[in-house]
C-alpha cells in the first residue's frame, strides 16, 4: 500500500465522538496525526461530511473533512 499523507500518522487507542448537527456518534480514534486521522465507527454512512471531533481522553475539538470511507473506518483531515 502507497503511503499518500503528508506526515506520519501514530497508532493510538483513544474514544471520541463525531458532533455534528445536534447529534453524536461514538467513535475509536485509530491512528492520529497534526493533519487527520482514521476513525473506527459502528455506522459510517451517517456519518456528514464535516463534523467535529471530541477526543475524550484529551478535551480536544477538533473540525474534520471525511477525505475517505471504508466499511467501518473513515479518514478525516482536519481544518
Amino acid at each position: 500500500m502507497d503511503e499518500r499523507r503528508n506526515k506520519s500518522r501514530h497508532r493510538v487507542l483513544k474514544a471520541g465522538t463525531i458532533e455534528f448537527g445536534g447529534g453524536a456518534i461514538d467513535c475509536t480514534v485509530r491512528n492520529f496525526s497534526d493533519t487527520g486521522a482514521a476513525l473506527d465507527v459502528t455506522i459510517p454512512l451517517r456519518i456528514p461530511e464535516q463534523f467535529t471531533l471530541f477526543i475524550q481522553p484529551d478535551g480536544t475539538h477538533l473540525p474534520c473533512t471525511v477525505v475517505w470511507r471504508k466499511e467501518k473506518r473513515i479518514g478525516v483531515r482536519f481544518g
